[in-house]
């Protein structure tokens, strides 16, 4: 039987999976990859070290799962978004990646908006606001400041790009990766010949860009041998981490949407039809599924809200965790279920990092209010569970806004292993929530692409709905529905209140 190879080039390490061709995951294998600060705010990665990790994670992997290298048929990909990859003619990386967390390319992303005649127009060309992640403002950033480097450079990837051009020798790009560069014109799904024109930017060091499951060429002999795996094996573009992410749950269709609630949050939602924010609080991004779309919104400290707590004031459940072999967090949301629904109120603004969406503000910080002389260590904690998610409905509410269909939202991350967090989720969302069988995201859509790539299925959604089932609804409560209404209603106040304040504070 044939097998699929499933990579997911992350931030801290690469992910492999092995699926076998009725979807099953037979095993996943991760291997760590450094990442550099060179000054405050600055983040690189190595492009070798992706390479070099991918060959790791695919060896541990195969032999985890006990098969064939040969057996493998197909390879699809998974990436961070955002990094600039930038080589020689040789394929040689002419500097380290600046990734999607780099935060130095604030002047650029002004410059950029300023060229085309402002935001607006910005996303009337490529569907998004320039921000300090996207590409194009790292790639500004090397002509401003290394223009030695900029002049060397024949080819532009993006960090999964670059692993596959290790696999294949292949310089090629995906619709839905590129999306986030500022530089496809995604209702043509080409790159953008106003942006190119306009920014003096060459476009034969551009790659030809396709659909996540199509081809992207075949395992080089040298590849090959050094990942353990069959020469010519097929690989596919694939796409980048929340797209194909998307895949990986089942989202490819209108009306379905996914709240991934890890360190940070994410709400991402399908859309058959081109749609934008005209504020770019949500972006919109080419899917992986051919032809179509999707927008979402990320909440910089969701899930990471609950850790800060869990690592500030949880040291006894994390000592009695120890003890009783339990996780620490089921210990804390059992001590959050003591208190009342809107903890007598008190509200977490959960902006440990600041926040992007729906704010875009680096200044924003986080914050209890509302506390008073009954206010228990049980509504702190529940009070950051409600914080976070009410930060997740931010963006689920924008989405709504745009006249998108949200009518079931597939709940992932550590918010869904919780029965009250998922209850909580439902009823403030005010949507019927489920969880699936398909627990990997990125990898798991990765191999999902590659099987469909070597025609294993006819197209993307015929494969997730082979392969994705729902394994639980939640249905908000009529009682809890109506409560958080009102207390949503209360925390969108709090921002612009404090907005300012922040601000003056991060002067200090």
């Amino acid at each position: 039987m044939a097998n699929y190879l499933g990579i997911d080039v992350g931030t801290s390490g690469t992910k492999a999976l092995v699926m076998n061709a009725g979807g099953k995951v037979l095993a996943t294998a991760t291997a760590e990859h450094p990442i550099f600060a060179p000054k405050p705010g600055w983040s690189e990665q190595r492009p070798e070290d992706w390479w070099k990790s991918t060959v790791a994670a695919t060896r541990a992997v195969v032999k985890k799962a006990k098969v064939a290298g040969q057996s493998i048929k197909g390879i699809g990909f998974s990436g961070q978004m955002h990094g600039l990859v930038i080589t020689d003619a040789a394929g040689k990386p002419l500097r380290p990646s600046l990734i999607w967390n780099d935060q130095r390319t604030g002047p650029e992303a002004a410059q950029i908006e300023n060229k085309v005649g402002g935001r607006n127009a910005l996303i009337r060309l490529v569907g998004n606001a320039a921000q300090t992640s996207f590409t194009l403002t790292k790639l500004m950033w090397v002509r401003n400041y290394e223009p030695k480097v900029y002049g060397r450079i024949k080819h532009f990837l993006l960090p999964k790009d670059y692993v596959r051009l290790c696999m294949t020798g292949e310089y090629v790009g995906d619709v839905s990766d590129m999306s986030g560069t500022l530089m496809l014109d995604q209702r043509t799904r080409k790159w953008s010949k106003e942006i190119i024109s306009k920014f003096g930017i060459d476009s034969a060091i551009l790659p030809p860009v396709v659909e996540s499951h199509e081809a992207a060429g075949k395992l080089t002999k040298s590849a090959a041998a050094a990942m353990g795996l069959g020469e010519g094996t097929a690989v596919v573009a694939g796409g980048g981490d929340q797209p194909v992410g998307a895949v990986g749950n089942g989202v490819v269709a209108d009306g379905l949407t996914s709240a991934t609630m890890g360190t940070s949050g994410v709400v991402f939602t399908h859309s058959a039809k081109y749609a934008t924010d005209p504020q770019s609080r949500v972006g919109t991004f080419c899917a992986s599924v051919n032809g179509e779309y999707c927008l979402f919104g990320c909440v910089l400290a969701a899930g990471g809200s609950y850790q800060w707590f869990r690592n500030t004031l949880g040291a006894a459940e994390v000592a009695a965790a120890k003890t009783q072999k339990v996780d620490p967090y089921e210990l804390l949301t059992a001590e959050a279920v003591k208190a009342p629904a809107g903890c007598e109120g008190l509200f977490w603004l959960p902006y440990l990092t600041g926040e992007r969406t729906p704010h875009g503000d680096p200044n924003a910080k986080a914050c209890w209010i509302g506390i008073h002389s009954r206010t228990s260590r049980a509504e702190l904690n529940r009070s950051v569970l409600e914080g976070a998610t009410f930060g997740m409905n931010d963006a689920v509410q924008l989405l709504k806004a745009r006249g998108l269909n949200i009518r079931q939202i597939r709940l992932s991350g550590g918010g869904a292993q919780s029965a009250f967090w998922r209850q909580l989720q439902a009823d403030i969302y005010g949507t019927t929530c489920v969880t699936i069988n398909a627990e990997e995201g990125p990898a798991y859509g990765a191999a999902l692409l590659a099987a469909t790539g070597c025609g294993e299925f006819a197209n993307i959604k015929q494969a997730c709905k082979a392969a994705i089932k729902v394994t639980r609804t939640i249905k908000p409560s009529p009682s809890g529905k109506r409560s958080y209404a009102k207390l949503y209603g209360q925390y969108v106040r709090l921002y612009p209140a404090l907005k300012d304040e922040f601000a003056r504070i991060a002067k200090l």
